[in-house]
């Protein structure tokens, strides 16, 4: 008894880990250290992104104030020729066309069925694996397989036709455009329901119940209880599926070629002509203010968000 006694009166004597982690910040240089070893480990990747990003894109930024061979300043003569282009306007206003679509279809989408997969308990782990195996499946997979469906000679005509109706070639006609919305929303499907799924974790069952027992029914429990706690995560999920979004040239690409129906002739089909072309000149200078556009439009987002939050602290 005595000796267990002196070992709970040592054990008492022992600091504990967050007592230890206030003396380390006392000791005189310790975040010095820190900081030091913290700015080592990420060297390696601050070199490859500055060598492989950051610089090629500043001789970019220099390229679009210059003639395509360096030479001759000619100020913003290269960004008045990109704007009076009509190819660039054509792309630029697909390209939004496509954003304002895709974007409240996969969100909205993603997020019923993230709803309905949480309820399932049993399967639940079956249907996360399913909802991701597009995302396994290669591109030119999936495009071939749409190609197979609505090309001119494809399964839906044939089926057209054996009912008595007139096929089309839908990828060559403005229904190319909803081809193109269905491919991309399908491929990006499963990643989004996991992120609402995510989202959908951290909200406690108590809530439900306790506003259940209050008469609340399914649809005031989605409204007033789910909705305003996955704020952060609509966040998230909206700006990864903007990102995607603005780099859907390659399905777009496969399924129609360099030269596609004017419905889903996309910026990256321009810089694509532009590129083959060597037309250095129109082609920095887009790159440029796509840059700023997409940067303006992620911190305009994010400020906003930060600034949501803060008002609805202060309260």
């Amino acid at each position: 008894m005595q000796k267990r006694r002196q070992k709970i009166s040592r054990r008492r004597w022992i600091p504990t880990l967050q007592s230890r982690r206030k003396a380390a910040e006392e000791i005189p240089g310790w975040r010095k250290r820190e900081s030091r070893n913290g700015c080592l480990f990420l060297l390696p990747s601050l070199i490859g992104t500055g060598g492989f990003v950051l610089f090629p894109f500043l001789d970019v930024v220099r390229r679009s104030f210059f003639k395509a061979a360096g030479s001759g300043f000619v100020g913003l003569e290269n960004f008045r020729r990109v704007l009076d282009n009509g190819a660039f306007r054509l792309a630029v206003g697909n390209t939004v066309r496509f954003l304002a679509v895709c974007l409240p279809v996969l969100l909205t989408l993603s997020l019923l069925l993230a709803v309905l997969i949480c309820r399932m308990k049993r399967v639940q782990r079956w249907i996360k694996t399913g909802v991701l195996l597009p995302m396994a499946v290669p591109a030119a997979s999936v495009v071939v397989f749409f190609q197979m469906v609505f090309d001119r000679k494809g399964w839906l005509n044939e089926m057209l036709k054996f009912f008595g109706g007139t096929g089309k070639d839908w990828l060559m006609e403005n229904t190319a455009f909803w081809v193109l919305t269905v491919c991309y929303v399908w491929k990006n499907l499963g990643y989004d329901i996991i992120l609402w799924l995510a989202g959908l974790s951290g909200i406690s069952k108590e809530q439900y119940d306790a506003a259940k027992v209050q008469g609340a029914g399914e649809w005031a429990c989605f409204w007033y209880i789910t909705l305003p706690q996955l704020k952060e995560t609509a966040f998230v999920a909206g700006v990864l599926s903007f990102v995607n979004a603005l780099r859907v040239f390659r399905e777009a690409y496969l399924l129609a070629g360099d030269y596609p129906h004017k419905s889903i002739y996309m910026l990256q089909h321009l810089f694509n002509n532009w590129f083959v072309s060597l037309d250095i000149q129109k082609m920095t200078a887009a790159a440029v203010m796509l840059v700023i556009v997409t940067t303006g439009m992620l911190i305009f987002c994010e400020r906003h968000w930060r600034n949501r939050n803060y008002e609805k602290r202060k309260r």
